[in-house]
């Protein structure tokens, strides 16, 4: 079993590796964006923020008004980030979190590149937000808390940094039940965002002890679509999965926008 630490590391080694374009996701290939709640228009806009990552949009359904302060949680190299700008418009203002240098340089370029004035990309890990208290209308994030090993610090850090009244919108892999123990314990299906997923009840449960109230789940997703773009082993990248497990990995795991508030 993998330490928090070598999880961490994993995880931003292959996102760094992700950024530079020494690789494409898993398998070499990328998430189909459209058929996770994404329009062309939206990969039209986001242009070279798209890297193909993420289980679903988070944006899809949310409340986002102008003027709002959104905080992005794993914003990669900006693509959700700017999707959201574009609904804040000009009087609000995007933060995003990253923890991978590579990633982060990317997203700067990009809001460079677009002249951005109202969107900043900072370093940290979303255990542990450099973000004030109660200073974001809303928090959103793709397929990101899965890959934390403390998810109940995440939404303590959500329900601390959301005004009184915010609200959050998180596309995430959850678990409808327990994985075979040759995924649940690869730290390859780790980064891959699956055998990092906790039971749905778990999840849950993360979100209530923080206090985040008003849990709602607008969307749940069959993870058949997901396993071949998510898991390395599942797809032929090497490791010891084949398609056996490959639908027991299906058949366990779904992708979920989970929708709530700070009190």
């Amino acid at each position: 079993m993998q330490t928090a630490g070598e999880i961490r590391q994993a995880v931003q080694q292959r996102y760094s590796e992700i950024a530079r374009g020494h690789v494409r996701g898993c398998c070499g290939q990328t998430v189909e964006l459209p058929a996770i709640g994404y329009s062309q228009q939206d990969l039209a806009f986001a242009g070279d923020a798209n890297l193909g990552l993420g289980c679903g949009n988070p944006l899809a359904l949310a409340e986002i008004q102008p003027g709002m302060t959104l905080l992005d949680l794993g914003s990669g190299a900006g693509f959700d980030a700017f999707l959201a700008l574009e609904r804040v418009g000009p009087s609000g203002r995007v933060i995003g979190i990253d923890m991978t240098d590579d990633m982060l340089a990317l997203a700067r370029q990009n809001a460079e590149r677009r002249g951005a004035a109202n969107i900043e990309f900072r370093k940290g890990y979303i255990e542990v937000m450099p973000v004030q208290d109660a200073s974001v209308d809303m928090v959103i994030s793709n397929c990101v808390i899965n890959l934390s090993s403390d998810k109940t610090a995440v939404f303590r850090e959500i329900h601390r940094v959301l005004k009184p009244g915010g609200r959050f919108a998180v596309s995430d892999i959850v678990l409808l039940r327990p994985l075979p123990p040759m995924i649940a314990n690869d730290v390859g299906a780790y980064v891959g965002c699956v055998a990092g997923a906790s039971l749905l009840s778990d999840y849950l449960a993360f979100a209530l002890e923080a206090g985040l109230t008003d849990l709602a789940i607008p969307q749940i997703t069959s993870g058949s679509s997901l396993v071949c773009a998510l898991v390395p082993e599942d797809c032929g990248c090497g490791g010891s999965g084949g398609l056996d497990e490959a639908h027991v990995t299906a058949a366990a795991i779904a992708s979920v926008k989970l929708h709530g508030r700070r009190p």
